[in-house]
């Protein structure tokens, strides 16, 4: 099945390339030409990016932080790696507005689904950054939240990985790989793919979400074209 309106779920750490922290100029640049690749199929895309690269309000909160100090400053963290994507696809002739869970004038406008949808009409990239613009939610929930108020058909889940598995294939050679997955089925099994709250969100509306590999080059225009890649969590 082509997918008509997705929105891309990226963790903060797949920006780091090999490094431990930060963003890797090569890593970066990788997933803009992999995006701008994806858009000639005609489909419109919005993402979301994690900030684990540069700081995580649970590792905050674990150090003693404030918790709601600490998640703000992990919105902050998503609005960098947010900032940079959109840069790098503007260099590459890409149109790409920036809106915000977490107002922050000069740099993106405050996020709405109907403005969302009106840029995704006009062929733009859409990048949404800070979060729910609320502490105790994740980017995962935020991925679920946003990927319903844009009306998408799917969430695309990309990772380092080409699927969901029943443990860690990077470090149980026998782990089993599913092509299919109920969300009752995720949550009880306690598959660390999204957390629990952004699993009930898309059950409660219907929200696929598909997990694939996105650091295998064309696999984000293989999966906007219907081809079969990676694991689908579904009703």
């Amino acid at each position: 099945m082509k997918f008509k309106r997705v929105l891309l779920k990226l963790s903060g750490e797949s920006l780091m390339g090999d490094g431990q922290y930060g963003i890797d100029a090569k890593q970066l640049a990788f997933y803009a030409d992999e995006i701008v690749s994806a858009l000639k199929s005609g489909g419109q895309l919005a993402i979301v990016i994690g900030g684990g690269n540069i700081f995580r309000g649970l590792q905050g909160a674990s150090q003693g932080m404030d918790r709601v100090q600490g998640d703000y400053m992990g919105m902050l963290a998503t609005t960098i790696n947010s900032m940079a994507l959109q840069a790098v696809l503007k260099e590459k002739g890409i149109k790409a507005s920036l809106l915000s869970g977490l107002p922050i004038d000069r740099i993106a406008e405050s996020m709405s689904g109907p403005k969302a949808i009106d840029l995704l009409e006009l062929g733009e990239v859409v990048i949404i950054a800070g979060g729910t613009g609320n502490p105790f939610f994740t980017t995962d929930t935020a991925s679920a939240l946003r990927a319903i108020e844009i009306q998408a058909d799917i969430i695309l889940k990309g990772t380092r990985v080409d699927g969901i598995y029943n443990a860690d294939p990077e470090k149980d050679s026998s782990a089993v790989k599913y092509d299919k997955l109920t969300y009752d089925k995720a949550i009880a099994d306690g598959l660390k793919v999204m957390d629990q709250t952004a699993f009930t969100l898309c059950r409660e509306n219907k929200m696929p979400i598909l997990v694939f590999d996105m650091n295998k080059k064309d696999n984000l225009s293989k999966v906007l074209n219907g081809e079969s890649l990676g694991t689908i969590v579904s009703t």
